[in-house]
C-alpha cells in the first residue's frame, strides 16, 4: 500500500540542540500510529516540521508522494493535515462555536455552511450542548475535545494529535481514547504523540519510539516497549508499561 505520509532523513537543529536527526518512517492508509519517547526527544518538533510551523534543515516530508517542506502552513492543512497542540491554542474568549467556525470558513466562506460544520464536529466530539458557551469556561477535558473538532472541522486525511489526553482528569481518560478510535471509523489516519503508555498500547497499530531526535524503534506496540534501546531511554527500565 502507497503511503499516506513519507517521513525521510528529517533533520533540525535549535543552536547546539539537534532535535530531529535523520528521522524515516511512513504511515500508511487508516493506520493509528503513536510517537513516544522522554521529553525532549524531538516529537512535537516533528509535529512543527510536518505542518510547516518550523521548516527543516535537511530531508523531506511527503504527502501521497508530493513534498511538503516549503509549504505554508494552511497550504500543508488544505492538503489534508490537520493537527492538535500539546499547549492548546483555543481562543478563549470566543465560544466553542466560534472556535470551530473559525477553522470552517477557511473551507467555506458560506456562514451558514460553515456553522452548519462546525456543529456538526462539536457534537462528533460531544460538545453539542455548549456551543455558546466560552473556551476559557470549559474543562481541560473540554478544551482537548474543542480543539479536535477545529481540527475535524478542516476535513483531514491525517491527524496529528499532540498529546491528547495530557492534563485531563483519569476519568476522563477512556472517553477521550473512544473519540479517537471513532476517528478511524470515519476514515481518519491519526499519528499520535503520548506519554500514556497505557493509551498508546490500547489506541495504536505501531509505535515509534524517540530518543535525542532520533529513531530508536519502530513496530508493534509489543515489540517496540520491549526493544532495549527503548527500555533504557523510556520506560526506565521495566520491559512493559
Amino acid at each position: 500500500m502507497t503511503p499516506l505520509l513519507e517521513i525521510s532523513g528529517l533533520c533540525k537543529r535549535f543552536g547546539g540542540v539537534q532535535a530531529n536527526d535523520r528521522v524515516s518512517f511512513t504511515v500508511r492508509p487508516g493506520e493509528m500510529v503513536g510517537i513516544i519517547g522522554p521529553n525532549g526527544a524531538g516529537k512535537s518538533t516533528l509535529f512543527e516540521l510536518i505542518t510547516g510551523f518550523v521548516r527543516p534543515d535537511a530531508g523531506d516530508v511527503r504527502l501521497e508522494g508530493r513534498s511538503l517542506v516549503g509549504r505554508s502552513t494552511w497550504e500543508i492543512n488544505r492538503a489534508g493535515i490537520a493537527r492538535t497542540f500539546q499547549k492548546m491554542r483555543l481562543f478563549l474568549g470566543m465560544t466553542a462555536l466560534e472556535n470551530v467556525m473559525a477553522a470552517t470558513v477557511e473551507r467555506s466562506r458560506d456562514l451558514a455552511h460553515a456553522r452548519e460544520r462546525a456543529l456538526a464536529c462539536l457534537g462528533f466530539v460531544d460538545l453539542a450542548d455548549r456551543p455558546h458557551i466560552p473556551a476559557r469556561a470549559l474543562s481541560t477535558g473540554q478544551r482537548k475535545r474543542l480543539e479536535l473538532a477545529r481540527a475535524l472541522a478542516t476535513e483531514p486525511r491525517l491527524l496529528l494529535l499532540d498529546e491528547v489526553t495530557g492534563g485531563v482528569d483519569q476519568r476522563m481518560i477512556p472517553a477521550l481514547m473512544a473519540l479517537v478510535r471513532r476517528l478511524r471509523g470515519e476514515g481518519v489516519t491519526v499519528v499520535l504523540i503520548e506519554h500514556n503508555m497505557r493509551v498508546v498500547m490500547d489506541l495504536c497499530d505501531r509505535i515509534v519510539a524517540f530518543h535525542l531526535g532520533a529513531v530508536i524503534a519502530d513496530g508493534s506496540p509489543a515489540t517496540v516497549t520491549r526493544h532495549p534501546e527503548v527500555v533504557r531511554a523510556y520506560l526506565g527500565g521495566h520491559a512493559s508499561p
